[in-house]
């Protein structure tokens, strides 16, 4: 597996990694929220652990975004103290797959993650995002349209994932921007200049254009309307 720890305790990540590394999987590790939602919106990941009290970002406000802005259903085990029933029904309405209370074993833990996987590979998730024509396999990060490999940038195929897992709802500037740098976005409009080598792939060889700017709100991926040319 591939494991996203959003964890602030470093003697607990240090455990972490220590175990599962140990059984052949590979770990990430975000020390506050909005470090860690800019990683789970942007990587790939089997599952993420989620600590609730973390610097920046709490825990559920993370875990909120990421289901409703970046549209994951990434399992998430949240990893937390607070052991209230109250505090429970947040975590799972924000999102989470299970919920953990600290302190915890690490065996329980690798169990309860097996046992999320297991059950959230019955949703299907999607591995291939569809678009009309354009496909991106996630596995692979391969893109097509109309079965011929479009050649991407990582920022253009970043941009295309978040627009394609939005389709047909617009995505807004700032929302793009966040996924390719965080909360840090560079001086000038370089969001522009990405969304034009995006446009060029995506659509440029194609008579049906798929990807359309909406002035003073952002971008949108979507099928053309019935009849269009």
């Amino acid at each position: 597996m591939r494991l996203l720890v959003i964890e602030d305790n470093r003697n607990l990540v240090a455990n972490l990694f220590d175990y599962f590394e140990a059984r052949g999987h590979t770990l990430d590790v975000a020390p506050d929220g909005i470090t860690g939602l800019h990683l789970a919106g942007t990587q790939s990941y089997d599952a993420i652990l989620l600590d609730w009290m973390l610097p920046r970002m709490e825990g559920p406000e993370v875990l909120r975004k990421l289901r409703e802005d970046f549209r994951s259903e990434v399992p998430v085990i949240m990893l937390t103290a607070r052991d209230e029933l109250p505090d429970k029904i947040i975590g799972f309405r924000a999102g989470a797959d299970d919920y953990l209370t600290k302190p915890f074993a690490l065996p329980e833990l690798e169990v309860r993650l097996d046992a999320v996987l297991a059950r959230t590979r019955g949703r299907n998730p999607r591995k291939v995002l569809e678009v009309h024509d354009l496909q991106l396999d996630m596995a692979t990060l391969e893109a097509r349209r109309a079965g011929q490999v479009l050649h991407l940038y990582p920022a253009c195929r970043k941009l295309l994932e978040v627009l394609m897992r939005a389709s047909p709802a617009a995505v807004p500037r700032d929302q793009l921007e966040y996924a390719l740098w965080g909360d840090e976005p560079p001086d000038g409009d370089m969001l522009r200049s990405h969304i034009y080598e995006l446009r060029r792939a995506v659509d440029g060889p194609f008579e049906q254009k798929l990807l359309h700017t909406l002035p003073r709100v952002g971008y949108r991926l979507s099928a053309p309307a019935a009849g269009a040319p």
